[in-house]
């Protein structure tokens, strides 16, 4: 599995030197607009969730320990779906990114090793036991709040989106678990007064994003209309954001981006560009589209750095499409994200378990932008 890794590495960062340069894995368009992974590429992608969603250790379960009776309690026991990859949102976004690869390539040679290891995840009583966690453990009630809760409505709503007899099976199994997140939301938004604006796992910006698209995939129309009364409440009158204070250390996610990437999907096209030109300052547009430096991928924290360049990418290519077609940004933005991509990809698989967890989610979902 390393050899792998450090192959493609290697051939990664040899095609990338130039736009039209191609190589097995991922094929750059000659004018440098799209990237786009090939087959191959996809293969190679889908074994790092493969690997990692039944890799119970090392972990960090984040659990609360309420008495003496849960100290012996293991990740597996704790959440017998998503027990691996590290931790609990790892995994569950892992599982987003094995069902995104089945449902898009169902012709891979990994496609019987991906059903068994979904088939096991989506298991009822698995599922069930995921849902009683919330409300078994007093003190969980915040477990996973924002950004886990995130990801396992993208995951509902990608199982929503496929019409495969699986899907649905698996869609139907983890309804119980869905149902609670959502209501864990609804409970949380009315009484969040003020959001977080942190690069990492509880920005609130980027939770609702996810949950907002969960909410209109499933026409949920009263979740809809809280999500978007409070991205209002917290964003809409944001003026001269601080982005040249960007990034902290350890951020996987921009602050300011993350909040663009919401208001485009709050706003209509007019509005927003509006609001987006008296939410940066020219200083501080600049400094966001300056791509981060990783200085130590063996370490956990520091290697979140090159998830921030996926998720800038990502965050990028969707502002560009609400800007209109005159606006000298629009192809900035988009040249901007193809260059995070370019420069990422080679470093998302690096035979290091820190980044190898789950940057192959963030750049799947980037690619798919």
């Amino acid at each position: 599995m390393n050899t792998k890794k450090i192959l493609l590495g290697l051939l990664l960062a040899g095609s990338l030197s130039g736009f039209a340069q191609q190589n097995p894995y991922i094929n750059v368009s000659k004018d440098g607009k799209k990237v786009e992974l090939t087959q191959a590429g996809v293969s190679f992608l889908a074994q790092l969730p493969l690997h990692c969603i039944e890799t119970e250790f090392p972990n960090k379960p984040n659990h609360t320990i309420e008495t003496s009776e849960e100290v012996v309690l293991s990740p597996k026991q704790l959440h017998p779906s998503f027990y691996g990859c590290l931790d609990w949102h790892s995994s569950v976004h892992g599982h987003w990114m094995l069902v995104k690869i089945l449902k898009s390539y169902p012709n891979l040679p990994e496609t019987a090793q991906i059903i068994k290891v979904l088939e096991h995840s989506f298991l009822p009583e698995n599922l069930q036991t995921e849902a009683d966690y919330f409300t078994k453990y007093k003190l969980a009630k915040g477990f996973e709040r924002t950004y886990g809760w995130a990801w396992l409505l993208k995951l509902d709503e990608e199982l929503l989106a496929w019409d495969s007899p699986l899907a649905k099976k698996w869609h139907k199994n983890l309804q119980p678990l869905t149902q609670i997140i959502v209501q864990r939301w609804k409970d949380y938004l009315p009484k969040q007064t003020y959001p977080n604006r942190t690069g990492v796992h509880p920005n609130t910006a980027f939770g609702m994003v996810f949950a907002l698209d969960w909410a209109r995939a499933t026409k949920n129309t009263e979740f809809e209309s809280l999500l978007v009364q409070r991205s209002k409440d917290y964003y809409l009158k944001n003026k001269a954001v601080a982005a040249i204070l960007e990034p902290d250390g350890t951020d996987f996610l921009s602050p300011s981006l993350e909040i663009a990437d919401l208001m485009r999907r709050v706003l209509p096209n007019k509005e927003f560009s509006t609001w987006f030109n008296q939410f940066y300052t020219p200083e501080g547009l600049k400094n966001v589209l300056q791509l981060p430096v990783v200085s130590d991928r063996s370490d956990y924290s520091i290697v979140h750095l090159d998830g921030l360049s996926l998720s800038k990418a990502w965050c990028l290519q969707g502002i560009a499409k609400q800007l209109p077609a005159s606006d000298p940004r629009k192809k900035q933005f988009q040249e901007t994200a193809v260059m995070f991509l370019q420069k990422t990809l080679p470093n998302i698989a690096n035979g290091n378990y820190g980044g190898d967890h789950w940057l192959g989610s963030f750049a799947m979902y980037a690619l798919n932008q």
